[in-house]
């Protein structure tokens, strides 16, 4: 007998259910390991994890994670945990300078993208994906780790030509952030160590450390005792368990090995108060940090179940931090409290709001009230309910997708239980606790466990971060900040009120909806509806998830149809109808009555077109149509939330011209374009005075107010027989009054000639190169595709020649587009981080790189790369919803035949280095691009 989906899933889980009857839970028992991974150790210490997990087909995820971190650098080694990362990438026992990434790409797999590490304070962590469908593959893989593991060269020359580029990811990390943390962390960490071992290290370190000093921290803490192997994808445990063996079996741990401390964090002994300003900080914060305590890893179900517990509590509270910012003059722009982690083996709870024009006080007021609120008076049963329903929905989803879920995620996760002892035990055992567990707690007991976790006011950390005051402005002092904090506790507190809301969004489906005609795209399982209103409807019904139902819809038309004088009505309607809501329900109350979905529907009216986004959960199909036909037909004024909206806007755009980048980028938008009042570049305060409530709803409701012309696609987890009478029903009664669904094409159109403006803003020595190449084309597919093609050719330059051979950059490149509407168009814009001084030189060296590519050529080994690179991703894309979303979209805008997906990697392997570079030719015109420079301020420019 055929059952659909969603019957599948509930007997899945009727099956758990009745498993947990058969087996009584003791709370004092120790949380299990799951059954599906293998968990090992070698007789030298190395911890190993394997799992077989087939998604993606042909592609296993291998980890090397090093219990390493900058914590435990010595003071001549400040920056060299992050450098040996660098090095892993440049010389070892196998692997020439260089040579690693050139295999990788060789084989499909990408530098950045796919091939990666990270090194935090405590941990550094080595990322290779490799494709199986060669044995060779694997076996190359492991000896790869095997090298990071034991056999880094650090050849002195290889050394000195890393130091530019890893000072280069320093300096992109400059700033007014960085400036602030460097004096928030040592107060924030109360003078522990870890705040004097940041992973980017010490320029001065960085620039004149000896080839001996990170020889030493390599020997000292790369060892098996501190590893782990991770082995998660399309592979077979045995011959992974054999092949960590053969690798790591004979890692030796040094004969007196130095022992691995973790850093502590004191108490604080007394409340304190902090203020930092900087010129460029976009925005003001104010956040209070409560003492610190112990991270508690679950170790027994009892455990768990009070990290269930605070987790319901969690989400409590931040629904209620969220609901006080939708009043037509909230607090704080945007707020919340928590627990969570402050460094390894420490956890403390903390409220923080983004400040609006309020300041200060109002927002102290709210976040100390409401948690005070919460540990004085707890939460409604209706709180519980709706977090309960959200956290075992969250469950049941997790648990439908177990054999669907892509093998990165468990290897962070089996990463965390190496480094951190989170519990595995697996989402089966999970989903049985959640269902066992969570009936049982009682309001009682989580306004008990709020009491004792919210910690009362007593020996925190208030800090505000925010921009330097302007004229006629200023920041609170230190005192101010202590005394904004003893007013609001001294406030009267009332119990909190909740609010009646209807339980469902629509009482059943409308009426007299049909499907006028059906047919089938069999090459790609594509169903095509007609509905009887003239709705068009894509159907691709797959099993790439067990639970995942995307939605999408579009038609020409958009804001382009609205004068110059409407531009900001129009950019922002969609957005302005968001914030208020549908039917008689503001977007909190939408949140409550949906509790125990899982499903979001959001509009969009974009410059040429207009349409819906959204998805849901197989059950939640339903809730997603009804959002679509209330879009329709019943959009919600509301005159607060649409002044809490503006004010909001506003005040994020206050400061938005103080960052470097920001102006940056308006720069670059209107040396394309010059002064043109459709150009969408940073926006300004009073840009939002244009925005008014009427208006922009009478726009939306144009454009929203009939589906004529819509086509709507639905990719993932459905049956068709059960999703088209949904369909029919709420989608085949829309309105459709004649409405236009053609865009206007406006005129707007990149400058021509060479244009070059630079930009003078920022306290750090640091620069940015735009170099943007824009013309007209008759646009083809095949033509887009060769133009990707020549981005990625001239990247594999950036990285070989830019990064590697001159040290001027840490990252950037090239990046392509190609468009139709609403005229034939072609993009390439080159992005460059660099210091000042090499502007000229990285300019030259990218010019000449693209001379070569429009003379020569590509060779065909680096073609091989990019083709081989995109064949494999499609693959796995191949089997995405999103990806099938997407391309559907794109066969509707463009009008083309849909099968042209499957001729993909055709296309791919057609594209030969003379197209190229006859591309490189055509569209790297050297009299027609648009250079934009940003330097720091005049004083700090060098000399060129």
């Amino acid at each position: 007998m055929k059952l659909s989906k969603l019957r599948l899933i509930s007997g899945a889980v009727l099956l758990a259910c009745a498993c947990m009857a058969q087996a009584e839970i003791r709370l004092s028992d120790p949380l299990p390991q799951a059954p599906e991974v293998t968990v090992g150790k070698l007789p030298n210490g190395l911890t190993y994890y394997i799992k077989k997990n087939a998604r993606p087909a042909q592609k296993v995820e291998l980890r090397l994670v090093v219990k390493a971190g900058s914590i435990l650098e010595d003071d001549d080694q400040q920056g060299l945990a992050h450098f040996t990362e660098h090095m892993a990438f440049n010389g070892s026992t196998h692997f020439k300078r260089n040579e690693l990434i050139s295999y990788l790409q060789s084989i499909g797999v990408k530098f950045g993208a796919d091939l990666n590490a990270y090194t935090s304070f405590d941990e550094t962590v080595y990322v290779l994906p490799i494709p199986t469908n060669k044995k060779e593959n694997l076996e190359k893989g492991f000896l790869v780790l095997e090298d990071w593991a034991h056999g880094l060269k650090f050849n002195p020359a290889d050394i000195n030509s890393e130091r530019g580029i890893v000072l280069e990811e320093a300096r992109l990390g400059k700033g007014a952030s960085d400036r602030m943390n460097k004096i928030l962390y040592p107060k924030l960490l109360n003078g522990s160590r870890y705040a004097e071992r940041m992973p980017i290290g010490k320029e001065s370190v960085l620039k004149t450390f000896k080839p001996e000093a990170i020889k030493r921290f390599y020997k000292d803490w790369y060892r098996p005792d501190l590893m782990a192997v991770m082995v998660v994808g399309d592979v077979e445990p045995k011959q992974a368990e054999k092949l960590i063996q053969q690798h790591f079996g004979k890692l030796k741990n040094p004969v007196k090995p130095r022992p691995r401390l973790y850093a502590e964090v004191p108490q604080r002994s007394q409340t304190e108060a902090l203020v930092i300003t900087d010129k460029e900080a976009p925005d003001d914060t104010v956040f209070i940090r409560y003492p610190i305590r112990a991270a508690q890893e679950p170790v027994t179900i009892a455990d768990y179940r009070r990290q269930m517990i605070e987790n319901l509590y969690g989400q409590m509270l931040s629904a209620r931090m969220q609901e006080l910012t939708q009043q037509a003059n909230p607090p704080f722009i945007q707020g919340g409290s928590s627990m969570g982690k402050l460094v390894r083996g420490y956890e403390s709870f903390s409220a923080y709001a983004l400040l609006g024009k309020g300041g200060v006080q109002p927002a102290v007021d709210a976040l100390v009230q409401e948690d005070e609120r919460a540990r004085r008076f707890g939460f409604s049963q209706d709180e519980l309910d709706r977090a309960r329903k959200n956290m075992l929905r969250n469950y049941e989803r997790a648990y439908s997708e177990r054999d669907k879920s892509d093998s990165a995620g468990f290897v962070a996760e089996y990463s965390r239980n190496f480094l951190e002892q989170e519990a595995i035990p697996g989402i089966a055992n999970e989903l049985l606790y959640a269902q066992e567990l969570l009936p049982q707690v009682t309001l009682q007991e989580i306004n008990e466990t709020v009491a004792k976790v919210i910690p009362d006011q007593q020996k925190k950390l208030v800090v505000f971060m925010g921009a330097e005051p302007k004229a006629g402005a200023s920041v609170p002092t230190q005192q101010q900040l202590l005394d904004a904090v003893a007013k609001a506790e001294q406030q009267t507190i009332e119990p909190r009120t909740e609010k009646v809301l209807a339980s469902k969004l629509m009482d059943g489906p409308p009426a007299g909806g049909s499907i006028a005609s059906e047919k089938l795209n069999s090459a790609i399982g594509v169903t095509e509806l007609t509905l009887g209103n003239g709705v068009r409807v894509l159907l691709k019904p797959t099993d790439f998830k067990n639970d995942q139902v995307l939605m999408g819809s579009t038609r020409f038309g958009g804001q382009s149809l609205f004068g110059d004088a409407d531009i900001y009505n129009a950019r922002y309607a969609s957005a302005v109808v968001g914030s208020m809501g549908l039917k008689d329900l503001a977007p909190l109350d939408l949140q409550k009555v949906l509790a125990g979905k899982t499903v979001n529907v959001g509009a969009s009216l974009g410059e040429l077109s207009e349409g819906f986004g959204g998805s849901a959960s197989s059950a939640d199909v339903e809730a997603m149509l009804q959002l679509v036909y209330l879009y329709f037909n019943d959009v919600r004024k509301d005159a607060g939330l649409y002044q809490s909206f503006i004010g909001k806007q506003q005040d994020l755009a206050k400061n938005s011209m103080a960052q470097p980048e920001a102006v940056f980028y308006d720069a670059i938008q209107h040396a394309m374009f010059g002064d043109n009042p459709r150009v969408d570049g940073v926006p300004r305060v009073a840009d939002f005075d244009k925005v008014g409530l009427d208006r922009s709803l009478e726009i939306f409701r144009q454009r929203f107010s009939s589906a004529r012309g819509m086509t709507f696609i639905f990719t993932g987890s459905f049956e068709l027989d059960k999703i088209k009478p949904l369909i029919a029903s709420y989608l085949g009664t829309l309105p459709v009054a004649d409405v236009p669904h053609a865009y206007r094409d406006v005129g707007m159109r990149p400058v021509t000639g060479i244009v070059k403006k630079d930009i003078y803003m920022g306290s750090e020595p640091k620069s940015t190169i735009s170099i943007t190449f824009n013309g007209d084309v008759a646009y083809s597919d095949e033509q887009k595709l060769t133009l990707q093609a020549l981005g990625e050719v001239l990247n594999l330059k950036v990285i070989e020649v830019l990064r590697e051979k001159m040290s001027m950059i840490y990252g950037g490149g090239f990046e392509t587009s190609m468009g139709q509407h609403p005229y034939g168009h072609y993009s390439v814009a080159l992005n460059l981080p660099t210091g000042p001084e090499n502007v000229d030189k990285v300019i030259a060296a990218a010019f000449a790189e693209i001379n070569k590519m429009k003379t020569d050529g590509p060779s065909a080994a680096d073609l091989e790369k990019v083709k081989l690179n995109w064949i494999t991703r499609q693959q796995k894309s191949l089997r995405e919803n999103n990806y099938w979303m997407n391309q559907l979209m794109g066969s509707v805008t463009q009008g083309r035949d849909p099968a042209h997906i499957l001729r993909y990697e055709q296309r791919v392997r057609a594209i030969t280095p003379q197209a190229v570079k006859l591309a490189a030719q055509r569209y790297l015109d050297m009299h027609n691009y648009v250079q934009v420079v940003l330097y720091p301020e005049r004083k700090n420019v060098a000399a060129k």
